[in-house]
């Protein structure tokens, strides 16, 4: 079964982005590429309690498993060694992406309280938004009780839109809630 947003994406967005940006070819139309979540825990990653619920976690809000990052070098400065575990990392594609995406627009980002829409100003040069949360509560696959700190999240969604402005008309289009 198809995800609603790649139907959405498929039979509405796509020619209304051709009809703003007047496209010759369906191919120069904008699309999702892939859903980066990551999460840095710094030198509290040590502490294998927390590191283990931080994978659980990511676990459960993606459906699939993170991969643990680690420092390349040592610095003596910060108390690190090499190849110590310093955060999480999770990249959504294809089916899954649209799905938590869908989940995102429609359960979570609901949840956020005073929630006044995403802030257009989170656009790279290359068209992708990045957003910052700093609570992990807000996802409804999260248990209060389990949640021992309050640790939050980076997610990139990575687009083949090259201006801000094409980015910005793709997610719009994708319902994602963005400021006027």
């Amino acid at each position: 079964m198809e995800p609603k947003l790649k139907i959405l994406y498929k039979e509405k967005v796509i020619s209304n982005l051709m009809k703003q940006f007047e496209y010759k070819n369906i191919h120069e139309v904008p699309k999702l590429k892939k859903i980066k979540i990551n999460r840095c825990l710094g030198l509290s990653a040590q502490n294998p309690n927390l590191l283990n619920t931080s994978i659980e976690e990511f676990r459960q809000i993606t459906g699939q498993q993170p991969i643990v990052t680690n420092s390349r070098k040592s610095i003596a400065g910060f108390k690190l060694r090499e190849d110590t575990p310093l955060g999480l990392t999770v990249t959504l594609r294809n089916k899954q992406m649209y799905y938590f995406l869908e989940r995102f627009i429609n359960l979570t980002l609901p949840r956020i309280r005073d929630f006044q829409g995403l802030s257009t100003l989170n656009f790279d040069q290359h068209g992708n938004y990045n957003l910052g949360l700093k609570d992990q509560l807000i996802f409804p696959e999260l248990e209060y009780d389990k949640v021992n700190q309050i640790l939050g999240f980076n997610i990139t969604l990575v687009t083949t839109a090259k201006t801000k402005e094409e980015s910005l008309a793709l997610l719009r289009e994708l319902t994602l809630p963005m400021q006027k």
